[in-house]
């Protein structure tokens, strides 16, 4: 374990905080974590009636590309992982799911970041749509289930909560 002897904010943002600690080793000798505090997440592997991945196109601007990635996003203050999954669906995808089904979680970069993403199952999805701000340059993109390994053995999904997300629905699907 390290011993955590200061912290000090240095940045707080809307999305994220960014804070220096000072901590002590298990050795004694004293070392800097730079920590990034970001809220807890939805990660959702949704699946409509006709065996389809329900998967969302858009661009990232830390990487300057489009990436093809699950549905997810941040849990609001004071809102359940649960509300989150279904606010998220029907902005990202236009679907609502009549059932939600829990699959695990995962913190998305424990090295230097405190995000955990709550990961569920949404299927029985019918159509009823939310509009958000961010969220009008998403675009839908049903991936027969089938794919969906290709897709990540390619290269095309390559974003580490899609791909941990999927691995785990196909592990607990088989």
């Amino acid at each position: 374990m390290e011993e955590t002897l200061s912290s000090r904010l240095i940045y707080d943002g809307e999305a994220v905080k960014l804070r220096v600690d000072t901590v002590r080793l298990p050795g004694g000798r004293e070392t800097r974590r730079e920590i990034v505090e970001h809220r807890d997440c939805v990660a959702i592997v949704a699946i409509d009636g006709k065996n389809n991945v329900l998967l969302v196109n858009q661009f990232r601007q830390p990487v300057e590309k489009e990436l093809l990635e699950i549905p997810a996003g941040g849990i609001d203050p004071g809102e359940d992982p649960l509300t989150a999954v279904r606010r998220e669906m029907q902005e990202e995808t236009g679907y609502l799911p009549q059932k939600v089904e829990r699959l695990g979680g995962f913190y998305a970069t424990p090295g230097y970041g405190t995000e955990y993403l709550h990961l569920y199952l949404a299927t029985d999805l019918i159509p009823s749509q939310l509009y958000a701000e961010d969220t009008e340059s998403i675009k839908l993109v049903q991936v027969p289930i089938s794919q969906i390994l290709a897709l990540i053995a390619s290269g095309r999904i390559c974003d580490a909560k899609s791909i941990a997300g999927l691995l785990i629905y196909f592990s607990l699907s088989t």
